[in-house]
């Protein structure tokens, strides 16, 4: 929904003139406005609102309005200034102590005031801080809310940090045991783990799948050795293998749908995680095996913060219209989905994590798209020049967005049920998973990539989701979540249409 234009609306009334919107709430089919004013209010007003609330309101939804009057308290107006600059700026808030903050409060809103020494004053005014903290209160409190830094004589003394978070807790990793086991390297590996479990650096580990590519190639020195992607029914995994002599010619006849065993290092290469194979044989997951679940919480009864919307494919179609879906895409949902993030650190192995700030995602339900979800997400850090200059999306565009709890909360409800579906998947499940995971939702869902599909249907020079977007004459903006979603949806159906299967 578009928070701004909505109160733009619902100020038209004279009671709810300076009204905030508190939050949302969805039950069953209808959606309640909650608003927040600080003038008395009418009836007609309220009347007013519902109507206003309706437009807004999904397709198929009743809208409902409750208004609160409640007049700024200087104290909780101070407490809030001095939570938005630990959370959004902490390293000014190490400077800055409670009794810094003063407050007034006056018929059309407020000003605040923060005193701080003359090393941290020009860096508060210039870094753009009091505007956003001014943001900040107004979707909190009623009126315009301006503030003014003051200086004062001020000792530094030693910055106290918080004390380091705990170890992070991650999951035992889970594994099965490999059934048909015929040699190549001569691995004979007993047990296979859990593609969606290689989430830390683990050494002379096997994983076992599918074979969903393979590709024989070549180095600088002539040297073969193949490219392969393998799934099993939690992820897929590509990696590198460098054949020896004695076995290069078994290698090469391993074909898509066999089931095959690598047994490698998953190690840090090139700032990343990554599988590198020393050994391949063939071996299989037992017959019917159903991989164990991880423990998760329920889908939440409700969305929170980014709502469902409808969406169709308005776009012209492509030369492979006229062929059939496979079945299994009729018959089952997909969601696909894309992040854009703060960079490319999207395994704690690595240290710190970069952080999700914007995401996008469309259903398939039947063979279409049918539903969208898009939101951005609140960021802790200020975004690079690189980021903004690759997204478009600037810091400002983040002040007021949901936490990515929230968010992922959400997500996990939008997509229980599904296949999940990405361009180069791993890279943001990663990110999914791991933040999911620290609000206790598990996404475990099986996952299909729209770059693997590619490499073994189309064989492409380049497999970006660009390359495949102009190959099938879409158009979209690149580097923003929904677009990428939504275009990398049309891709999947066109690459299943033309293989006529996922896998």
């Amino acid at each position: 929904m578009k928070s701004k234009e909505y109160l733009e609306e619902i100020r038209n009334a004279p009671g709810l003139k300076r009204a905030v919107l508190r939050r949302i709430e969805v039950a069953g089919r209808t959606v309640t406005f909650h608003l927040v004013t600080d003038v008395t209010y009418a009836p007609e007003d309220v009347e007013y609102a519902r109507g206003v609330s309706q437009k807004y309101a999904p397709q198929g939804f009743s809208a409902e309005v409750r208004v609160l009057k409640s007049v700024p308290d200087a104290e909780a107006v101070r407490k809030a200034v001095a939570q938005i600059l630990k959370d959004r700026f902490p390293g000014m808030a190490a400077f800055v102590d409670p009794e810094d903050i003063a407050v007034e409060i006056d018929e059309g809103g407020g000003r605040f005031f923060i005193s701080v020494g003359e090393l941290e004053r020009e860096r508060m005014a210039g870094d753009g801080v009091m505007d956003a903290v001014s943001a900040e209160l107004a979707r909190s409190f009623c009126g315009t809310w301006f503030g003014e830094v003051r200086f004062i004589n001020k000792e530094r003394g030693e910055i106290v940090h918080e004390a380091p978070p705990e170890a992070e807790y991650i999951a035992a990793p889970r594994f099965f045991p490999i059934e048909g086991y015929e040699p190549i390297d001569g691995a004979k590996p007993s047990r296979a783990i859990y593609i969606a479990d290689l989430v830390k650096e683990m050494q002379n580990v096997t994983v076992c799948g599918t074979v969903s590519y393979i590709e024989e190639r070549a180095t600088k020195n002539g040297k073969p050795y193949f490219s392969v992607t393998i799934s099993d029914a939690t992820g897929q995994l590509r990696s590198s293998y460098f054949s020896k002599k004695a076995t290069v010619e078994k290698v090469r006849i391993v074909k898509q749908g066999d089931s095959v065993c690598l047994t490698g290092d998953n190690e840090i290469f090139n700032g990343a995680l990554s599988f590198r194979t020393k050994l391949i044989d063939f071996g299989r997951a037992p017959e019917g095996f159903v991989p164990e679940e991880r423990p998760s919480r329920p889908v939440p009864a409700q969305y929170r913060v980014a709502f469902p919307s409808p969406v169709s494919d308005l776009v012209q179609g492509t030369l492979f219209q006229g062929k059939p879906l496979p079945k299994e895409v009729v018959e089952r949902d997909f969601v696909v989905f894309d992040l854009e993030t703060t960079g490319l650190n999207n395994s704690p192995a690595m240290g710190a994590m970069d952080h999700i700030i914007e995401l996008g995602a469309v259903k398939i339900h039947g063979g279409r798209i049918t539903e969208k979800l898009s939101t951005f997400v609140a960021c802790p850090v200020r975004l690079s020049e690189e980021i903004i200059s690759i997204t478009g999306i600037r810091d400002e565009m983040l002040v007021g967005a949901p936490a990515v709890g929230d968010v992922l909360a959400d997500f996990y409800k939008f997509s229980a049920g599904c296949a999940l579906v990405g361009h180069n998947v791993q890279f943001d499940y990663k990110f999914i998973r791991y933040y999911g995971e620290q609000e206790g939702f598990v996404f475990d869902q099986q996952q299909y990539d729209t770059m693997v599909m590619s490499q073994r249907t189309l064989r492409l020079p380049h497999n970006r989701l660009n390359d495949l977007v102009d190959y099938f004459g879409f158009t979209f903006r690149h580097h923003r979540a929904f677009d990428d979603a939504f275009a990398t949806a049309k891709v999947f159906l066109e690459l299943a249409r033309i293989s006529g299967k996922l896998m």
